[in-house]
């Protein structure tokens, strides 16, 4: 068995997006739905002391997360560099280049709300509220991060949603559910940043369109390429 062709490309890189989201989401949505109270910074210092392990596993799968989107980033890279290089390398950059260090540099205000929440030493002088407080705050940073890390998670998508329009072994149909997927992560960090009172309203309808990207993960992972093409060994064209 060929194992360079677009078929087998194609489900390598739906298997890596699919591993990498199924780590990312556990870790965006379980560890902060046990550990942060909205709003309570002493209650979510006392969980994060109370589950410092589960914390610092959610660091580790976040650093684990952004690692694992690397290989997802260039697997699509690999898949699709013969239809447009132009397009491929844009996507490599905004994907993998630019989104994940700032996922990975994101990691830093979970390890200081840990030592905040934690306290003692060196932060002996801080009274208990203050470091509480702190530790939230860093939590909220770590928020902000995501939202800013969330640009890319859109921008992303654009290329990615025109490579899969033009390249003739995925449904069309999927391509553009990525490109109005990247208008929904894209609108939803510009709403949190610029237009607050209007970004529960942006962030309903973004949550719906998003879910247009699941379905290119499932089709990767499941069925990879389809068509004349699939078997073939792709060859990359001139840049």
């Amino acid at each position: 068995m060929n194992l360079d062709t677009i078929q087998w490309r194609a489900r390598k890189a739906g298997l890596w997006y699919l591993a990498a989201s199924l780590v990312g989401v556990a870790v965006l949505v379980v560890v902060p739905s046990r550990l942060i109270v909205a709003g309570d910074a002493a209650a979510t210092a006392a969980r994060i002391r109370t589950a410092e392990t589960l914390w610092r596993l959610g660091i580790a799968s976040n650093l684990t997360a952004a690692v694992m989107w690397v290989m997802v980033v260039f697997s699509l890279y690999k898949l699709f560099e013969h239809v447009d290089r132009h397009q491929a390398r844009l996507l490599l950059i905004l994907g993998a280049l630019v989104a994940v260090p700032i996922m990975m540099l994101n990691e830093i205000y979970d390890v200081a709300a840990l030592t905040l929440a934690k306290g003692g030493g060196f932060l002996a002088p801080f009274e208990p509220r203050q470091l509480d407080a702190l530790a939230y705050l860093s939590v909220r940073m770590h928020g902000a991060g995501i939202e800013v890390a969330s640009i890319f998670w859109g921008l992303w998508l654009f290329p990615f949603g025109w490579l899969v329009i033009r390249c003739g072994f995925i449904p069309r149909l999927l391509g553009w559910l990525l490109l109005l997927a990247g208008v929904a992560w894209v609108s939803d960090a510009t709403a949190w940043l610029l237009f607050p009172q209007w970004a529960d309203a942006v962030g309903n309808v973004a949550a719906i369109l998003r879910k247009g990207e699941l379905l290119i993960i499932l089709w990767l992972a499941i069925w990879g390429a389809r068509g004349p093409l699939a078997k073939t060994v792709p060859v990359p064209v001139a840049a």
